[in-house]
Order: structure tokens, then C-alpha cells, then sequence
């Protein structure tokens, strides 16, 4: 059998040489990468939660490991970085960074709302890092560190500028600041500018009317540049992620939201966009892009770079400007398959694990790790949104299960304490202490739907659980007395994203005291993270006979005896609906009807030329894209096209296709179901 790595975290990594998108199914918003000789760096956007700007360390490009965050906690004096005097930070602390090296210093540069410019800089990756603050207008930037010495900032939307930054990084040179990009041009943000043999690109994003990745080109750094499109349109069937509708920032509870229902044709910000280029040591260059990712907030792609006249294209030769979601790992030191981080947690030890971000700056005095268990010492807070001391971390998909032990001794009246997810709207599921009882309570924001539930728990601990669909945009929560049989509590919640905390669904410990004062505390043990499609082993179906349906149609393709590829009633199950693989190594497949026969491919792809032959030599070779959930599609290595058929023409199977849209029903997304 061929080699596939399982795994109980997701990983990009297949085990067999290849890898599939995205690198991480969790957030990671504005990826910046670099490379340090045989080292690989990626910086990316923690916003309001600290430890803040978080970056990566790999070998490979696929397999990734959280090394170091710039800072612990926020060095400003506003109450607003600690979630005090009814003051926040949600969405507007420090984003887009751009992380460099030079004259053996490591640099990361990002913007904090109303601070300016920020500059991180160390010897080691792995810190302790120094803060300079730079002030300036200047966000969303990228920077140069010139042949000359002189270090440029690039940034603006549409009119794009380029800024000197002095050497000691105090600020920007004055009077140095120059449009080199003028409006009008159709170039966004978020900017990664590079020198490469002689030249200037720039790659950025531009939104409007919605997500794609341009490249500008100049032999100056001022220009004059011209511009074209290296990627648009690739979703990898994610349609974009309904964005919640209110008036305000963090409302009150009993405030109207909507969340409206989701545009599955529409591309918005799903398709891959703003992220950087990278050479690897033999000379191949990559592509690590975000795309919106529904309730899980941004994620990472890595894709192949083709250039082609002088252009970066993402794609390859035959399909540029589309990325495949599976594609061979870069030839380079291979790591043992692993995943960024470590989701469970014990608390045992002295220090939270990597992963774990509090809700804006914690206050030190006020939790602490005792005896196994992490206690947060409840204050004063009117929600969940305003609790401080939240400890958060990002949901992982496409589905997790998470389960938290709470310790409600030490809580005192009117304290709350529980598993939640921090977003906009919010919902969690804890224990409210009163004078008289303990209730058990779920809460919905969306709709201000509360259940209580008078409950008794004499040994002063229940397991309380969240369960993310969040590929579907939904969750449930539920509970347990004795850790074994679980309940669910409340409805069916829609999950999406929103553009004021500017993340995706949080997981989130918390505990606050409802009646205005300080309380006791809860103590949290054993956070559990279980991933049930983490394990793709056998998500590509060698060794068994299935038949293929069409997504688009719900019909099952049929191998004709005339020697066309088409399709058939559903009802059909006979031979020439039935299909097995030819393995040819490392996710590369071939398919062979029942009755014998193999698919090939003649001409170019068109309508009509999915054909069968007898002669396995002529057979097409496919690299199996794995689409998670029995869902697949067939890229032909000789093209690095798509085998599909439209669903309104009435014509044949093609292989003529550039990729799937966003709501998998152009013809070109499959499904396989084993014919037992």
C-alpha cells in the first residue's frame, strides 16, 4: 500500500512527498516570509492577543513550528491594551507585519493602531527581542533593505508609497517619503517588496470589487512600474464566510445581529491572496498566501511559483495564475510530518504552552498555574467579550472536538465561568454561581438565547465541550458530570467572520464576576483538542472499487462502450460506473474502469477527449487532490489541468478545467463512494 502518514493533528504534510492546503487549518492572518540560509521564517497577525506577533520556524516550507512571539504583552500605558475603563483593542492592535534580516539582526516590522510604526528587533529568532517605536503613519507595509544600505518602507492602498527608515530604526527620514505607485493603477495593500536580480517587485492584494494578488515590476525603486495579475480566483471550493451585521464594536448582549446566509458562488476574499514569494536553496520559488477561511478565520496556502516572462506567476506552467491544493513538497531537508503547535493542555507544567493567547494584556496578579490546574481569579465584567484574563486559543479544522475540565469551588456569588468563543457575535457554555444555586447556562449572542439549568455537581467539577464544524460554519456546545457521557445544551449555532476583532472563532477559558466586583475563581485542567479528519490515510481510496459522482449534477460518471467519458443515471451501478486506482507513487494515480479499460486523455482536453484505451500505457496520470470528505479532483500531470464536465452543456468530460469555483458546482469537484 502506498505511504500515508496518519496524524492526530492536522498537518500539510501527506506522508508520501506531497503536501495539501491549507499548511495550518487554523488562522494565520498576513503571512510575511523569509528566509535565513536553510531556514524558513514565517510572521504573522496576533491583533489584540498576546503573546503578539507570532512567528514560525521551518525546514521545509510545510512542516512548521511556533518558535518565538515578538512581545509578551503590550508596553502601552492605554487602559484600552487591558480590556480597562470599557475601553478595547479588538481588531486594532498590531497586524500585517513584515518580518526581515540584516547585518545579523532579525527585524519585524508591523503597525499598532494609533501608535504607528513598530519595529522588533533580535539577534536570535528566538528572542529577547528589543521595541523600537517608530511612530509614523505607516501600516500594512513591507521593507527593503537595499543594496545601497538604505532601508525603504513600501505602504498605502492604491497610491502606493515608498519611505526611507532611519538605520537605528527611530523613525522614518524625513522628507524621503514619495508616491511611487499613483491611484488609479488597480494595486491594493499589503505589500511584500523584493530586489531580484536587478529588479524591484512588489506583490500585493487588491480587494475591489474582490481578492487578488498583482505583482509590480520596476528598475527603480520609485518606478516607473507596470503591473498584471499573478493569481485570482483560487478558492479550492471555499465559497466566502457570511460576515455578521450590527451597529457598533462590543455591544451589549440583547443587541440585534445578523448573520445572513452565505454567497456560495461568491469568491470575496476566499480565493488565495496577500501574502510573499520565497527561493528555496535549488532555486524553485513559493508562494505563502492567506485566504478568508470561513468561521476559521485566514489561513495559509503554499503554492508553486512559475515565472514566466519576467512574472512570479502562482501556478504551474499550463494553469498560471491557479494553485493546486495538493503539489509535490519542495525538494529540501525533509522534516518528520508535525503540526505547528500542541492543543491540549494539562497545565502541569510552569509556563502555558505556545499556543494559548489572552484576550488583550492579562493582569499578571490575577491568574496563575497551582497544583495541575490554571485558575483565573474572576473580575468585574458586564460579558464574555469584556471578561479580562481570557485565555484563548484558534479553533482548528475542517472539525474538532473540545473538551475542558472546570473546578467550580472556589467560585463565589455572582461569578461565571466556562468554555466560550471569542467573536462577534459570542457564545459559551459555563456555570453561574448565585446565592441560592449553581446554574448550568448556554448563551448565544446572536439571538440572546439563554438556557439555565439548575445543576448539582458535589465533587465541584464538570467537563464542559465545544463541537466546531467550522468547514460548515457551525458548532454545539455540551457537558458532562462524569467525563463519559456528554449532553448537548442550546441549539445548533451558525459561526462567521467579521471584521472588528478581525479573527476567526476562538476557544476561550474565562471567568468574570457579573455583579460588579471581584469574586473568587475557577480552575481549568486536561483542555483537549480531538481532530476527527486530522487522519487522511485513506482519504484517497487505493484498493477499492467506487464510483465517481459529480458534485455539480449528482451523477455518476460512466465509462461508455462508444469509449467516451459522460455520465449516467444515478441509478446506474453498473461495470462502467465502477473505478479503481493504479498507484504511481507519491499521491499520482491513474484510473482503471471495472470492465478493464484506462482513462486517457487526447488533443488538448477538450469536450470529448476523456476517452478509454486497453493500452495501459497510454493511461493518464493524475495527482489526487484531496478535497477532504471524500471530495477529490483529478489535475493531470501533463497539464496541470482538471478533468471535468459542465453541468448545463450536455457535453462530455473535458480536461480542460482551470479549477473549482467557490461552491464546487462548475463540474470539476468529485466525490467517490466505495461500491461494496
Amino acid at each position: 500500500m502506498p505511504v500515508h502518514a496518519q496524524f492526530s493533528s492536522w498537518t500539510a504534510d501527506n506522508g508520501n512527498g506531497t503536501f495539501t492546503n491549507p499548511l495550518f487549518y487554523d488562522e494565520f492572518s498576513d503571512p510575511d516570509i523569509l528566509r535565513v540560509g536553510d531556514d524558513y521564517y514565517l510572521a504573522g497577525t496576533t491583533m489584540h492577543a498576546v503573546p503578539g506577533l507570532v512567528i514560525l520556524h521551518s525546514k521545509d516550507l510545510v512542516n512548521w513550528e511556533n518558535i518565538s512571539y515578538c512581545f509578551d504583552r503590550f508596553d502601552f500605558d492605554d487602559p484600552a491594551f487591558s480590556l480597562k475603563n470599557g475601553k478595547e483593542i479588538y481588531g486594532e492592535g498590531i497586524w500585517a507585519p513584515a518580518i526581515r534580516y540584516s547585518n545579523g539582526q532579525f527585524y519585524v516590522f508591523s503597525n499598532i493602531n494609533g501608535k504607528g510604526l513598530q519595529c522588533y528587533t533580535a539577534k536570535d529568532i528566538r528572542g529577547p527581542w528589543e521595541h523600537h517605536n517608530m511612530k509614523g503613519r505607516i501600516y500594512d507595509l513591507s521593507v527593503l533593505f537595499d543594496d545601497d544600505g538604505k532601508i525603504y518602507a513600501i505602504h498605502g492602498y492604491g497610491e502606493v508609497h515608498c519611505t526611507e527608515l532611519k538605520a537605528d530604526m527611530s523613525g522614518p527620514v524625513e522628507g524621503t517619503d514619495r508616491v511611487i505607485i499613483p491611484n488609479g493603477s488597480a494595486v491594493g495593500e499589503g505589500h511584500h517588496m523584493y530586489k531580484i536580480n536587478g529588479m524591484y517587485y512588489l506583490i500585493s492584494t487588491d480587494y475591489k470589487p474582490n481578492g487578488r494578488t498583482l505583482c509590480s515590476r520596476s528598475k527603480n525603486i520609485y518606478g516607473p512600474y507596470e503591473t498584471c495579475v499573478i493569481t485570482a480566483d483560487e478558492t479550492f471550493g471555499y465559497h466566502a464566510a457570511p460576515l455578521t451585521q450590527w451597529k457598533g464594536r462590543i455591544v451589549p448582549d440583547g443587541s440585534q445581529f445578523v448573520i445572513p446566509k452565505a454567497d456560495e458562488n461568491a469568491t470575496a476574499c476566499s480565493n488565495i491572496h496577500q501574502g510573499g514569494i520565497v527561493e528555496d536553496q535549488n532555486g524553485q520559488w513559493w508562494a505563502l498566501l492567506m485566504q478568508d477561511f470561513h468561521s476559521i478565520g485566514r489561513t495559509v496556502t503554499l503554492a508553486p511559483v512559475t515565472w514566466k516572462d519576467g512574472w512570479p506567476f502562482v501556478g504551474l506552467e499550463g494553469n498560471l495564475g491557479r494553485a493546486p491544493r495538493t503539489w509535490f513538497k519542495p525538494q529540501l531537508p525533509q522534516q518528520f510530518p508535525s503540526a505547528p503547535y500542541n492543543r491540549c493542555e494539562n497545565f502541569d507544567g510552569k509556563q502555558l504552552g505556545r499556543v494559548w493567547q489572552w484576550n488583550h494584556n492579562p493582569e499578571e496578579k490575577m491568574w496563575s498555574l497551582n497544583n495541575g490546574r490554571l485558575r483565573l481569579k474572576t473580575m468585574p465584567a458586564e460579558q464574555l467579550m469584556w471578561a479580562r484574563n481570557t485565555l484563548t486559543q484558534r479553533v482548528i479544522g475542517p472539525s474538532s472536538i473540545t473538551t475542558v475540565e472546570l473546578f467550580i469551588n472556589g467560585m463565589k456569588n455572582g461569578d461565571v465561568a466556562g468554555l466560550g468563543n471569542i467573536n462577534v457575535p459570542c457564545s459559551w457554555i459555563g456555570i453561574v454561581k448565585n446565592e441560592k444555586q449553581t446554574l448550568l447556562r448556554w448563551f448565544e449572542q446572536v439571538n440572546n438565547d439563554t438556557i439555565d439549568q439548575p445543576i448539582s455537581l458535589p465533587h465541584g467539577k464538570i467537563w464542559l465541550r465545544m463541537c466546531g464544524d467550522f468547514d460548515n460554519d457551525k458548532a454545539e456546545y455540551a457537558y458532562s458530570v462524569d467525563g463519559e457521557h456528554f449532553y448537548n445544551l442550546g441549539c445548533e449555532m451558525r459561526l462567521s467572520y467579521q471584521l472588528v476583532t478581525f479573527q476567526g472563532s476562538r476557544h476561550a477559558l474565562f471567568a468574570f464576576n457579573k455583579n460588579g466586583k471581584n469574586g473568587g475563581y475557577a480552575e481549568f485542567d486536561n483542555f483537549t483538542v480531538v481532530e476527527p479528519e486530522a487522519d487522511r490515510s485513506q482519504n484517497i481510496p487505493y484498493g477499492k472499487t467506487f464510483r465517481i459522482i459529480n458534485l455539480a449534477t449528482g451523477r455518476p460518471m460512466h465509462a461508455q462502450l462508444h469509449g467516451l467519458m459522460y455520465d449516467t443515471d444515478a441509478r446506474n451501478n453498473s461495470q462502467q460506473t465502477h473505478f479503481r486506482l493504479i498507484d504511481k507513487g507519491q499521491g499520482m494515480v491513474s484510473l482503471q474502469c471495472e470492465d478493464g479499460r484506462y482513462v486517457w486523455v487526447s488533443g488538448i482536453g477538450l469536450p470529448g477527449d476523456v476517452r478509454l484505451t486497453n493500452d495501459s500505457s497510454k493511461a493518464e496520470v493524475f495527482l489526487w487532490q484531496d478535497y477532504l470528505g471524500g471530495e477529490f479532483m483529478l489535475m493531470s500531470m501533463r497539464t496541470h489541468q482538471y478533468i471535468g464536465k459542465s453541468p448545463t452543456t450536455g457535453s462530455p468530460y473535458s480536461m480542460d478545467y482551470k479549477g473549482a469555483d467557490p461552491a464546487r458546482r462548475n463540474g470539476s469537484v468529485l466525490r467517490w463512494e466505495e461500491v461494496k
